[in-house]
């Protein structure tokens, strides 16, 4: 096949294919010595993505490939400084950047839309993943290490310390976590996904420095090696920096990584382990069904594998999904529904939390039996269609708003590419799509998948996961009888080894290294002017605003609604309005039809708030209703008149129906904590600083947390709590149905007539009038001293200081010192020595707050003491300008970052709707480039003080007494 673009003498052509639905050109290389393979996505997107992805196969639980990743960072041939990936964080305008470690595969991605910078951070992270130096500090750091908890006095406690050891130990807290690493543990009892690659906190401190150091050697290597490139610069460009940085200096490597084929059982298995909680509740068990499927590298059995899972579980209409919502033998569907295809073999898995463990025998029995209904009397043919219009909804889409959009394919394609796969026809969904269409017109076609892939495979293992309230003391026992005993053991040359590690760990950490041998951009390299979107006013029955951008033949819509004046009680369940009305019925038809309809011609309804404070006063604010969807663009009539009728005629009358979603809210929420427990800290420390920061802890914080988990108890309870409930959900609709409307309309400008056409006779049937009289939430002013103690192994610690909002001069220069405290004392006190795995500052101007946090913390007063620390080093020291621009950096390259077409217009909409205009956008801008070293203190000195000063800590029950000690008020779920 001819190549339209040149490559790298170094390289292989092998193809090139363009794909229409992507609007890319996908080219794949060999490199001819080392067989390394380069990916290209050739498209004239500015923003460049780079990958490269390393298979990766633990043999056990000690966390080697993630420790690795974290400690190849850390110095490299080229940049022997002690951390170069942090430092170029503060050093560049990246998009992204990052690193993963899954399964079966570490990855190293960046992004940057600059092109100097992509070119400095290549150099970067080509030199770290290959020529990394592994220092044995940098091990003990990132890893684990023994350190006494005085560090010069062997005398006291010996303690594990290390960044993953106590990142893994806040994850394995999640009992989502617990329940994904426990299956696949039965599902794969012969490979590596029998263990856990994160590594298991029991098991992290039996990895030497020589395993890391083997098993680096072993899988980075070119020839294990993927490279990964999105972007407008050309492959051949791309080719020859990997060539003379990386390939030139390797040779083949005769020894493939690979991983073998789980055995597979002959019989179903049944297994039952415990999460740790702080209260065992009787209906606390989580069941699951587990297969284990064929390879995902096979494209057919993928996508087979795929519409499947799809068919059954991906709305409250699939059949599966159904009667997991429905019944009585849990709350709510397993977290574990679904497909998980990034793994070489395939598993589908589904089940119930909120189980008597008495009944996970008939889980299982309600899972099979639905599964043999489906295979003897079929699935709707509309269901299907359904699933492969999702399907090309997805293909079309262009992302951007969590990920770049380049990243997100790469990650698409990764574990294909990994394992050796087809990474065209990964990419390419258009002909598996037409294949898919012609094989459903067979009725049989689902129940024969069904039959194949779930009834008749006997590699199925159900487990049920219970709780444990004792498994907590257990493993803190464990941990202390184990370091005991080690200390026991312990020569008195030994001990002095450890003192003196700690104290050459601390030397290193606090050493100032040569920034200048890294690469850098300057604020000269800062764009000089925010981007302005093009829209277009159009007086309608309902006014609406329309955005041309680069949809891929996509149609965004959301009905913005003007929030009006609420009772307390309306407002406290204002989000959960939002999250029923899209999941309810409407009008005459039920909520299966509805979730149908959803699924036939759109990709989903939503509904949420945007409510932010006035510029001038921050306890005053504004409020709109938000209901949005996207759809292909032939489908816009269909969808609109879907989402009008959403709004006219919701069905508050499901009772069932509430209570079951209510359920789901619940399961969601509580397992949330772990994984935003930093989040959940700030909030409630910034919780009495105005009204609208009051009520997002009241909403999404823990106290939001404690409500719904008060609410789905009153539900079960008191049949009198849902008529209450239903009257109050009634009550906002009738008032947004009385307020003022417009309609936010995104897609490619040459459709702008045909869909004015489609839509505008929809909303003609919704009502808009004057607004009468607006939201708003009461003034709040007051300190919080808050700990919520659950059932977690870490701590996420956090303190807000009240300062100022809207247009204040000082804003500008507060955003930015989050960023210089971070960079200059916070990272290194907080994570580096004090073993969190993350941990900073940040202002939020909604609220006029600067906070700080500390995320899956192994301390609890000692760093909320550094938070402190860190202001006196900010006044105490001299800083160099250096500091400074790297803070401003990261503040620009925040504000520069780019997400979807439709994300980008959508988001400068609701910035104009709350008065957040362009010029108050370059102005902000501009205060931030012309912010001082002096200007930092001046706000430190004036606004960080004890008397503007809330903190809150999430953290453990055990902790208790002793924050009743230091004064804090104690607060559980």
């Amino acid at each position: 096949m001819t190549m339209k673009n040149a490559h790298h003498p170094a390289f292989t052509a092998i193809r090139s294919e363009f794909i229409e639905a992507l609007n890319v050109t996908v080219q794949e290389y060999e490199h001819k010595v080392t067989g390394a393979k380069h990916f290209h996505i050739a498209s004239d997107n500015d923003e460049n993505v780079f990958l490269v992805g390393l298979k990766t196969v633990p043999t056990d639980s000690t966390g080697v490939a993630h420790i690795l990743e974290h400690t190849v960072l850390c110095g490299s041939e080229r940049f022997p400084v002690r951390d170069p990936f942090f430092m170029m964080i503060r050093r560049s305008l990246n998009t992204f950047m990052n690193a993963f470690t899954s399964s079966d595969w570490t990855a190293y991605p960046f992004a940057s839309k600059n092109k100097k910078d992509f070119r400095n951070l290549l150099d970067v992270y080509l030199d770290a993943v290959f020529f990394s130096r592994l220092d044995r500090l940098d091990f003990s750091q990132e890893g684990h290490r023994l350190e006494f908890a005085e560090p010069t006095n062997p005398d006291s406690e010996l303690t594990f310390k290390g960044v993953v050891f106590n990142e893994m130990k806040g994850a394995m807290s999640s009992p989502t976590s617990v329940l994904w690493q426990a299956l696949t543990k039965y599902l794969c009892p012969s490979n590596t996904y029998h263990f856990n690659s994160g590594g298991e906190p029991t098991d992290i401190p039996d990895l030497s420095y020589d395993d890391l150091m083997a098993f680096y050697r072993k899988h980075y290597h070119p020839s294990n090696a993927v490279f990964m490139t999105f972007g407008d610069i050309p492959a051949d460009e791309l080719q020859a920096e990997f060539e003379s940085k990386v390939l030139s200096r390797f040779e083949r490597l005769d020894d493939q990584v690979s991983v073998p084929n789980a055995k597979r059982y002959f019989s179903p298995v049944r297994v039952e382990e415990g999460y740790a909680t702080d209260e065992a509740k009787e209906d606390g068990s989580h069941v699951v069904v587990g297969w284990l499927l064929g390879e995902s590298i096979d494209l057919a059995q993928q996508f087979e594998a795929q519409l499947l899972s799809s068919v059954l579980l991906d709305n409250s209409a699939s059949p599966l999904r159904r009667v997991l919502e429905n019944s009585d033998l849990g709350s709510s569907p397993s977290p574990m529904c679904g497909l998980e295809d990034s793994n070489k073999e395939m598993s589908f898995m589904c089940g119930l939390e909120g189980v008597k463990r008495e009944n996970a025998a008939q889980v299982e029995a309600l899972v099979l039996k639905t599964l043999e209904d489906i295979a003897e009397n079929g699935v709707d043919q509309e269901m299907v269609e359904a699933m492969l219009h999702q399907l090309e909804l997805s293909q079309r889409e262009i992302g951007g708003d969590s990920y770049p959009y380049g990243l997100q394919l790469i990650l698409s394609a990764l574990s294909t590419a990994v394992h050796q796969g087809d990474v065209i026809a990964q990419l390419d969904l258009d002909p598996v799509i037409e294949s898919m269409r012609e094989k459903v017109l067979h009725k049989d076609y689902i129940p024969t998948l069904v039959r194949d892939l779930l009834l008749s495979n006997a590699h199925r293992v159900t487990l049920t996961l219970s709780p444990d309230e004792a498994l907590e003391a257990r493993r803190n026992q464990a941990e202390k009888d184990r370091l005991s005993k080690i200390k026991a053991g312990l020569s008195e040359e030994q001990k002095q080894h450890i003192v003196e590690r700690s104290q050459a760990l601390k030397a290193r950490q606090e050493q100032v290294d040569d920034m200048s041998i890294l690469p850098k951009v300057g604020l000269d390299d800062v764009p000089a002017r925010l981007p302005e979107y093009e829209n277009e006013q159009v007086t309608q029955s309902l006014p609406i605003t329309f955005y041309p951008q680069g949809t891929n033949g996509l149609v965004y819509q959301q009905l913005v609604t003007e929030l009006p004046a609420l009772t307390e009680q309306e407002t406290q369940h204002l989000p959960l309005y939002c999250y029923l009305v899209t999941e309810l019925g409407v009008g005459e038809q039920d909520y299966l039809a509805i979730q149908s309809r959803q699924a036939q011609v759109c990709g989903g309804l939503g509904a949420s708030s945007s409510i932010r404070p006035v510029l001038i006063d921050k306890q005053r604010v504004n409020g709109y209703f938000v209901l949005s969807s996207k759809a292909l663009v032939p489908n816009a009539q269909a969808m609109t008149e879907l989402m009008a009728q959403t709004f006219n005629d919701v069905r508050f009358d499901e009772t069932g129906r509430i209570k079951e979603l209510i359920a789901q809210r619940r399961a969601r929420r509580e397992r949330s904590i772990t994984g935003q427990g930093h989040s959940l800290a700030m909030s409630a420390a910034s919780s009495g600083m105005s009204g609208l920061s009051a009520q997002q802890e009241a909403w999404g914080g823990m106290s939001g947390i404690r409500e719904v988990i008060a609410l789905d108890d009153a539900l079960k309870a008191d049949p009198n709590a849902m008529t209450a409930l239903c009257a109050t959900l009634e009550s906002i609709h009738g008032k947004l149905a009385g307020a003022a409307k417009q309609v936010l309309l995104v897609a490619e400008p040459h459709h702008k007539d045909a869909l004015l056409e489609a839509i505008t006779p929809a909303w003609q049937n919704v009502a808009n009038h004057e607004q009468v009289s607006h939201f708003s939430l009461p003034a709040i002013d007051k300190n919080i001293k808050q700990a919520w103690v659950t059932a977690t192994q870490v701590s996420f610690c956090a303190k807000a200081f009240k300062s100022v909002s809207g247009e204040h001069p000082d804003v500008p220069v507060l955003t930015v010192l989050g960023g210089f405290l971070r960079n200059g004392f916070l990272h290194r006190a907080i994570r580096e020595q004090g073993g969190a795995y993350g941990g900073g500052a940040t202002f939020d101007a909604s609220c006029g707050a600067f906070r700080f946090y500390s995320y899956r913390d192994p301390r609890l007063l000692e760093t909320l003491a550094d938070f402190d620390a860190s202001i006196e080093w900010l006044l105490s020291t001299e800083h160099a300008y250096d500091a400074l621009e790297e803070a401003i950096l990261g503040v620009i390259g925040s504000m520069d970052k780019p997400s979807s077409p439709a994300g980008e217009a959508q988001s400068d909409f609701f910035q104009q709707l709350h008065n957040r205009t362009q010029a108050y956008r370059e102005a902000f801008r501009a205060g931030v480039l012309a912010v001082t070293v002096d200007d930092l203190k001046r706000v430190a000195k004036l606004y960080l003080t004890k008397e503007n000063e809330s903190t809150a800590v999430v953290t453990a029950t055990s902790n208790k007494a002793m924050l009743e000690e230091a004064g804090f008020e104690i607060c559980t779920l």
